[in-house]
């Protein structure tokens, strides 16, 4: 940490020189982890890196807590991190661009990585042709995880359903049976995530591309396949209830685990709250795509590592990184976060039938893309998180006032 290249601004090396540095045998490791399944994943990776005599030092903003720190503003600030989670490609080329970015791609190459890992992984994985993330675990965007002892009572099987349409049709008897259909956080980024899982699975990939590519294609809005979107988002504001409001996600999860509601969609790291909880899959949850699925969003958790450092800080990085990476790691710290291991390879008694579920849709040839955070515009997404929320927010919104109000930011953002 304290022998940055000459390379860096001036400012930089005089903020460096007096900041809170490491010590060539600890990390920072800049995270935005904090809900008991997080924090117990974690605890994986600190403990193997304590084993070959590596210290952790977090530096921790709870995700979603609407503090908005700049990577590259840490580092130029003098404040960096040596391992951070990160998927925004711009920050890596804002890094490489100082001479900041950790080439990871021999790495992979002499430890046979890149074979182990599903092809979306690899993408996810991979700025400007080269291996510059850890990929830790990963999840679906899109994932539905309900409760079974609701579904029994309410005489409803997800498993049966193959289309959304047939997901709604059983709202109905679920909401007759005293229970909530669909239990939703009513925050900007849970009904982003919402619409762009909606998007995927029932627009398909082209369509998500047109919309959440680096150069997104407006007509995309002007589809029957997005406006059958947005009346998907409509109705699931309708079942959802009016106690959503400003839920964080994993209390939405906690209203099904409870028996309150039949389902939630979003992430599967909700899987972690569920395990956390005591329950276990198959028994207590089931976990399915969005019914009838036409592609999935796929997150992938993982960490980059800060490049121009000396050589041993870049020593216990890669080191960070192999360990990170070894089949048995990422398996132990899925299992603990309620997601997926990013190794294909991971041992096969740490998985569960979700995770099952969630190999068998990589399996499928074009049937994932990458969530937005990797490949859009970030004030383009968050203009879609507010245009959608909005609309989520205001029953008397229209299709045709959401499609207006994203050609408005799209203009405001891209001309």
């Amino acid at each position: 940490m304290k022998h940055l290249r000459n390379t860096v601004a001036a400012g930089l090396a005089v903020a460096l020189a007096s900041g809170a540095a490491a010590q060539d045998d600890e990390l920072v490791i800049y995270h935005g982890w904090s809900t008991p399944a997080e924090v117990s994943a974690l605890q994986v990776l600190r403990d193997a890196l304590a084993e070959q005599g590596i210290a952790w030092k977090d530096m921790a903003i709870p995700h979603n807590s609407g503090v908005n720190v700049s990577l590259v503003n840490m580092v130029t600030g003098g404040n960096p991190p040596n391992a951070f989670v990160e998927s925004n490609p711009g920050v890596y080329r804002d890094l490489a661009a100082r001479d900041l970015s950790l080439d990871l791609t021999d790495l992979y190459e002499s430890e046979g990585i890149a074979e182990n890992l599903a092809p979306i992984v690899r993408e996810l994985s991979m700025v400007d042709g080269k291996f510059v993330k850890v990929p830790v675990a990963l999840h679906i965007d899109g994932m539905v995880y309900w409760n079974m002892d609701v579904a029994e009572e309410a005489g409803v099987d997800p498993a049966s359903w193959t289309s959304v349409d047939e997901m709604f049709a059983d709202f109905d008897k679920v909401e007759e049976a005293g229970f909530i259909p669909a239990a939703v956080g009513s925050q900007a980024f849970q009904v982003g995530y919402l619409t762009h899982a909606l998007t995927a699975a029932m627009a398909g990939p082209d369509i998500y591309n047109r919309i959440y590519g680096a150069e997104p294609d407006i007509t995309a809005f002007e589809t029957e396949e997005f406006a059958d979107v947005v009346a998907a988002v409509r109705k699931m504001s309708e079942y959802a209830g009016p106690e959503t409001q400003n839920r964080p996600w994993n209390e939405t999860t906690n209203q099904v685990i409870n028996g309150d509601a039949l389902l939630h969609i979003m992430g599967d790291w909700m899987k972690g709250e569920w395990k956390a909880a005591g329950k276990e899959p198959g028994v207590d949850f089931g976990c399915i795509p969005i019914p009838g699925a036409l592609a999935v969003p796929v997150t992938s958790d993982a960490f980059g590592l800060l490049g121009g450092q000396d050589e041993a800080t870049t020593e216990a990085e890669l080191t960070f990184a192999a360990t990170t990476l070894s089949p048995e790691i990422s398996g132990a710290f899925a299992a603990n976060k309620g997601a997926t291991p990013a190794r294909t390879d991971a041992p096969a008694d740490l998985l569960d039938e979700c995770n099952i579920v969630v190999q068998d849709l990589l399996a499928v040839d074009g049937g994932a893309v990458q969530n937005p955070f990797n490949i859009s515009d970030s004030d383009w997404h968050q203009a879609i998180w507010a245009v959608m929320f909005d609309f989520w927010s205001n029953p008397d919104m229209t299709t045709e006032d959401v499609v207006a109000d994203l050609q408005d930011e799209y203009d405001a953002i891209f001309y």
